[in-house]
């Protein structure tokens, strides 16, 4: 049986690291599989891990930037500098340690999900088949690009999680005999339930950081609640930004209609989707918005700002949502109420969300990553 290696910085929360656990869950129905992890940052994966797939953590250290910013905030020097030779002691010994890994493992295939691992891979690997794969978006940062480009020139395949990316790299890449694929992240499973829509509630699933634009879902939801006070509001997470929200709830009086939940597992969300009406995305960037193609699976009609490039690919425009440009607030709002206002669009958008949700199943996506493997 071939052994398949994913190469991964943690496995606490996060959408690559859910991508992660879902591609080796899939896998290890028909490879030996490995989870090389530089960081432990809980003793258990936060998302739910096939017990087939073995993890190999590579160092018994955690990051310490939460420690380092809040030396740097205090200006305290001596905790500046001792938290920042710690924070080079750390780094060195995550460089080193996935060194070790990648050049003595047994593997026959290494994933490779990052930058710093695309790097290594290219430089350690031995006769195995190696893939890098990008979850993140350049932005028009091509300086980012172009490092993303170095780092896997050497490298068998590329996998990108948006046709959008495979189409500029593949460009980017022509000259080498890196070979460019377009595999779209999945969901875990196609639902056989769907919302019925009718529930006054509004709900939005991300971490708490200020990319995903959750004060600006605050601040509209304000608006929204004057004339739908009836209505509520879920947001699903955890993240740097919570304390800044929970602020902005208690201040403006809006505890009776949003609630924090946390981080939540997979049947939590689940049932908050299909208990829901909206979906609600306010991220300044998202690559691919694998929590879109979550609630197209219970059948929500979704809206996003454009400026997320992922949206742009899930979300068809007046057809299974709304896409609002700019980021402007007024619009985005006047789309919330007008779904809010009329049950047979939300049915009508929302029957479109679901049969486009059927590109996503599982057992197609994941095909696609056999088909490389072979």
């Amino acid at each position: 049986m071939k052994k398949i290696s994913i190469l991964s910085l943690h496995l606490n929360f996060g959408g690559i690291e859910r991508a992660i656990v879902s591609l080796a869950n899939y896998l290890c129905n028909y490879y030996d599989v490995e989870i090389a992890c530089t960081y432990k940052i809980n003793e258990e994966s936060s998302f739910e891990l096939n017990k087939k797939v073995k993890v190999k953590y590579l160092t018994n250290v955690v990051p310490n930037k939460k420690e380092f910013k809040s030396a740097l905030k205090s200006f305290n020097i001596i905790k500046i500098i001792k938290e920042g030779f710690k924070s080079i002691k750390i780094l060195n010994l995550r460089k080193k340690t996935m060194i070790d890994y990648i050049s003595n493992t047994d593997s026959d295939v290494i994933i490779s999900t990052r930058l710093l691992f695309n790097k290594l891979l290219s430089k350690y690997k031995n006769n195995q088949l190696t893939i890098g794969w990008e979850h993140n978006h350049y932005h028009g940062n091509m300086k980012y690009a172009r490092k993303i480009v170095n780092s896997v020139k050497n490298l068998d395949y590329f996998v990108l999680v948006s046709n959008n990316l495979k189409e500029f790299y593949y460009l980017e890449l022509e000259k080498t005999n890196c070979k460019c694929i377009y595999i779209p992240n999945t969901l875990d499973f196609i639902s056989d339930k769907v919302s019925k829509l009718k529930e006054k509630k509004l709900i939005s699933v991300g971490r708490l950081s200020k990319e995903k634009g959750y004060m600006d879902l605050l601040e509209m939801s304000k608006e929204i609640f004057k004339n739908h006070s009836d209505w509520s509001l879920d947001i699903v997470g955890d993240g740097v930004e919570r304390e800044n929200l929970e602020k902005y709830i208690k201040e403006n009086d809006l505890s009776k209609n949003i609630t924090l939940h946390g981080f939540r597992d997979k049947d939590y969300i689940n049932n908050l989707l299909l208990n829901s009406s909206i979906y609600l995305m306010t991220s300044y960037t998202e690559s691919f918005g694998i929590v879109l193609i979550e609630a197209m699976n219970f059948g929500l009609p979704m809206i996003a700002f454009s400026q997320a490039e992922g949206a742009r690919e899930i979300i068809r425009n007046n057809k299974n949502g709304y896409l609002v440009d700019d980021r402007n607030k007024d619009e985005y709002i006047e789309r919330v109420n007008e779904l809010i206002d009329n049950y047979d669009l939300r049915v009508k958008l929302g029957q479109e969300a679901k049969i486009d949700s059927n590109e996503y199943d599982p057992n197609i996506v994941f095909e696609k990553w056999i088909d490389i493997l072979k």
